[in-house]
């Protein structure tokens, strides 16, 4: 009988309909596969449940969070080989149950669940999120989807994210090796308050205001009065504490406090950076103008968002497995031209969208080597699954910016006065 490698390749092979690009380790100790490249170690028969039970996306990220599954080798070079085949393959390429009606690929299925063991589905990582059948996005859903994110533990964070603690995509004005990752932030945090156009004595509204980062920079530089707010617990704590830490109490306020629930404006300047994903399709346009009621007008909103690329058909774009049960749970990808629309919608005039995707994909990587450097103290930190989480989703989610699957934009967009006047400069580049 060949060995489980062999086997395990030929399966894989016939539903690719093409050569496997990288190896395969075997819990028996075989080996099948292109010598020297990457290889997916598979570690146990549970692996292989996994992904009967719940083939593509989901199954393999259970069984590479549960451990089951592992990769040696370069990291993203094996995402990549992985991925490759499955993202070129176009809208009209086969799907697995086109495969699964092949009469070679339904015989190596039979001998996969022969090699898997007992027919039991097993129970998915602790770390997924259970499925419920609810309404999206209320205040009480997206509280408990921001706090499965955001309340892992902010000395976990720390680790990733380092003294920055900011959690969005960075600004690499000199991406040569020479720039730091916080030089990197501070410079986004920076173009951000300048887009805004902040002045001392205005007032900024910061929508997931995080760890207060923005807040802190924008009360400390450009002398305005902030409230920030977020759905974290966590966040809010470590928030106020940096914030009393630089002697900002006076014009830093964080709250615990859904955006929804904000009615002390007029603001000067609204910014959302990294926030709109979780908002939902359905609920973006309210969104919108929320946060156009709640600027005076002239002022300023800056909106940073990752987008998707469009569907040819829009009605079949569904939540990423992975993404949904371990990550952002209820998250939502837009278009970039959709997100424009809505806020146009909402009342606003759009000035201004820069991509800045080239540069998210040089902050993950430097997130994945903060999380590789402290591997160990990050499972203590949460759990081994969650450290596998986080390590699969940042590296993947480096590669899709690189190969332009998704993309980060920030939108600037006022609330024109009565009269049309916008209040920007005519040449609108130079944020002054």
């Amino acid at each position: 009988m060949p060995e489980a490698a062999s086997r395990l390749q030929s399966f894989a092979e016939q539903l690719l309909g093409e050569p496997l690009p990288m190896r395969i380790r075997a819990w028996d100790g075989s080996q099948a596969g292109p010598p020297g490249a990457p290889a997916l170690v598979v570690r146990n028969r549970r692996a292989l449940r996994r992904l009967l039970w719940k083939p593509g996306e989901l199954g393999l990220a259970r069984a590479f969070v549960a451990g089951d599954l592992d990769i040696e080798g370069d990291f993203y070079a094996a995402l990549d080989l992985l991925s490759g085949p499955l993202w070129e393959r176009g809208e009209d390429a086969r799907t697995l149950s086109d495969a699964l009606r092949e009469p070679g690929v339904r015989a190596a299925v039979r001998g996969l669940v022969m090699m898997a063991g007992p027919p039991v589905p097993p129970t998915p990582p602790r770390e997924e999120v259970p499925r419920r059948r609810r309404r999206l996005h209320t205040r009480r859903t997206d509280r408990r989807a921001v706090s499965h994110h955001y309340d892992v533990g902010n000395d976990f964070y720390e680790l990733v994210l380092g003294p920055s603690m900011v959690y969005s995509c960075a600004y690499w004005e000199n991406p040569d090796g020479t720039t730091t990752l916080e030089d990197a932030q501070r410079d986004k945090l920076e173009l951000v308050c300048r887009k805004l156009a902040l002045t001392p004595g205005r007032r900024l509204l910061d929508v997931g205001c995080g760890w207060g980062s923005l807040a802190i920079h924008a009360a400390r530089e450009h002398g305005v009065h902030v409230v920030g707010v977020t759905l974290s617990q966590e966040q809010a704590v470590y928030a106020r504490k940096r914030v009393a830490d630089q002697g900002l109490t006076d014009r830093v306020e964080i709250r615990v406090q859904d955006y929804r629930d904000v009615t002390d404006g007029p603001f000067d300047a609204v910014s959302s950076v990294g926030m709109a994903e979780h908002v939902g399709s359905e609920q973006y346009l309210t969104y919108a103008r929320y946060l156009y009621a709640l600027l005076k007008p002239g002022g300023r909103l800056l909106n940073h968002q990752i987008a998707r690329r469009p569907h040819t058909d829009e009605s079949a774009y569904s939540l990423d497995g992975f993404i949904d049960a371990y990550v952002f749970p209820d998250g939502e990808l837009a278009p970039v031209g959709t997100t424009v629309t809505q806020l146009e919608r909402a009342g606003f005039e759009v000035r201004d969208v820069e991509s800045i995707r080239e540069h998210y994909a040089l902050t993950l990587r430097q997130w994945v080597a903060g999380l590789e450097a402290g591997w160990a103290r990050a499972q203590q930190l949460t759990s081994p699954g969650r450290a596998r989480v986080w390590r699969l989703y940042m590296a993947a989610s480096a590669l899709a910016f690189e190969h332009n699957r998704i993309g980060v934009n920030q939108v600037l967009a006022v609330r024109t006065a009565g009269s049309g006047n916008s209040g920007l400069p005519l040449r609108s580049r130079t944020w002054n």
